[in-house]
């Protein structure tokens, strides 16, 4: 979801005048004042307000860092983030989102409450929840780094008997209107992030279960390119396997190539990983893929997707490595040829953004006989 708006706004009723008493006190003070009226049994309206400052707090590293060095304003606003209304839940948990968008303030914000990431799933996962949307965002900002990515796979594993948390979870994404008050698109960069870790890959590609089938019309999702990149960014993942079923290698007539940028590069880079063993390449090859990547090549506007797609075809238009090097992933690259590769991919995409501009710039043609003007 990215970082919530921070909305910044007066202070109502004694919570202004709590403010204003000290203006000249250390901004550490001032913040731990929030703290009454954060409580559950505060007042709702000066919760209300309450959380506004902590939220307009959120909108500078400055505000961030210090609620993160608040333990008990962290635990008060996460408290208030899974309570019923009248509690300002859905505020509460846009200010999770923001300081949860910050790496470094994972550590604080699990350490206030060991429990955040198995409330948040709960929250996510209640068909009822109507601020399910923004926990799942708390949780796509969580579990982009491995440690908090690692408990929320414990978390979903300890969710009950009967259906599995990842299940659950999966079953959530695919089902349309699984939640009436909320649409969920932030559940795809969550099994996104889910997805670097080997458990999550065997589950998903367990044929048993059906999961790749039933994630990919989600590629061509129309409504939201949050919960269409976060499933493309599972299949990528996934593709460090190398055994999709046979369903990735089919497209209907009518598909239309993707709009967004960074998925397209995404969707390149599966297949570049797919091509990483002799069998791979072979698949890839055989299915035409050289006729539709040279067609997107003259077609892409962007830089850096024109150069993936190129080096995706020097793949598979190129030699086989020799014997013993037919695993592309395994190869051991020295450091200063590695350091040499990239100054080289960097040139590479400096070229393009340069002739990409030089064309942007150029004068149109004029029409035989038109007069300039």
């Amino acid at each position: 979801m990215g970082d919530a708006e921070a909305e910044a706004g007066p202070l109502a009723g004694r919570l202004a005048s709590v403010g204003s008493a000290m203006p000249e006190a250390h901004p550490t003070a001032e913040a731990a004042k929030l703290l009454p009226f954060l409580a559950l049994e505060a007042r709702a309206d000066l919760q209300a307000a309450a959380v506004q400052h902590a939220l307009a707090l959120t909108g500078s590293e400055p505000g961030r860092t210090l609620l993160a060095g608040q333990a008990a304003l962290l635990r008060a606003l996460i408290e208030l983030a899974v309570a019923p209304a009248p509690a300002p839940a859905r505020e509460a948990t846009r200010v999770l989102i923001n300081l949860a968008a910050d790496p470094g303030l994972h550590k604080p914000l699990l350490a206030a409450e060991p429990e955040l990431l198995a409330c948040l799933l709960g929250c996510t996962l209640d068909p009822q929840w109507p601020w399910a949307e923004e926990a799942a965002a708390v949780l796509a900002n969580l579990s982009r780094e491995p440690a908090p990515c690692a408990a929320l796979m414990e978390a979903l594993a300890a969710s009950g008997p009967g259906e599995s948390g990842l299940e659950r979870l999966v079953r959530a994404l695919c089902t349309p209107g699984y939640n009436a008050r909320a649409p969920l698109h932030y559940l795809g960069p969550v099994l996104s992030n889910l997805s670097q870790r080997p458990a999550t890959r065997a589950f998903l590609l367990d044929p048993d279960r059906c999961v790749v089938q039933r994630l990919l019309p989600l590629t061509q999702y129309p409504d939201s390119s949050v919960r269409r990149g976060g499933v493309v960014g599972t299949l990528r993942n996934c593709c460090f396997e190398h055994r999709l079923p046979v369903d990735l290698q089919y497209l209907l007539p009518d598909k239309q190539r993707e709009p967004d940028a960074d998925i397209r590069k995404m969707l390149i880079e599966a297949i570049m990983l797919l091509t990483a063993t002799a069998p791979g390449r072979k698949q890839v090859r055989d299915q035409g893929a050289y006729l539709i990547l040279r067609e997107l090549h003259s077609w892409e506007p962007e830089p850096d997707v024109q150069v993936a797609c190129e080096k995706l075809i020097q793949v598979l238009i190129g030699d086989e490595p020799e014997h013993g090097l037919e695993n592309l992933l395994e190869v051991q690259v020295p450091e200063d040829v590695e350091r040499q590769l990239q100054q080289q991919d960097r040139q590479e995409q400096e070229q393009c953004k340069r002739e990409h501009q030089e064309l942007e710039l150029a004068p149109e043609p004029q029409a035989e006989g038109a007069a300039p003007t």
